[in-house]
């Protein structure tokens, strides 16, 4: 699984709060329809993650999250930015992009 095909990550209404959750739909190699909220973008590696919380389901039940590359291809006069998920392909780059995950995490609390 290389790429996972994205639909709906930015709130169709554009009049939405900010504060709304952003969902997206996951499209997994077996064909499996997953949707996800998002929990936030942040940074590692000099690459941008995206972290997704399944709606439902047994993950959504432990808490777990889906860690993924993040890019856009750019908007078009007609459609917005199209965001691009790519998998974490080695253990090494997982495990810096969960620290930064859980660091980002925590900068959350701390603003609370």
């Amino acid at each position: 699984m290389s790429k996972e095909n994205t639909k709906g990550l930015f709130n169709e209404n554009d009049t939405a709060d900010e504060d709304d959750p952003y969902y997206i739909t996951l499209t997994l190699d077996d064909g499996a329809v997953m949707e996800c909220m998002v929990v936030g973008f942040f940074e590692a590696l000099n690459r941008d993650y995206i972290a997704l919380l399944p709606t439902e389901g047994k993950m959504y039940e432990d808490g777990e999250v889906y860690l993924y590359r993040y890019s856009e291809l750019p908007a078009t006069e007609t459609e917005h930015e199209q965001p691009i998920l790519d998998v974490i392909e080695s253990d090494e780059e997982y495990e810096a992009v969960a620290d930064a995950f859980h660091k980002f995490l925590e900068s959350l609390d701390d603003d609370l």
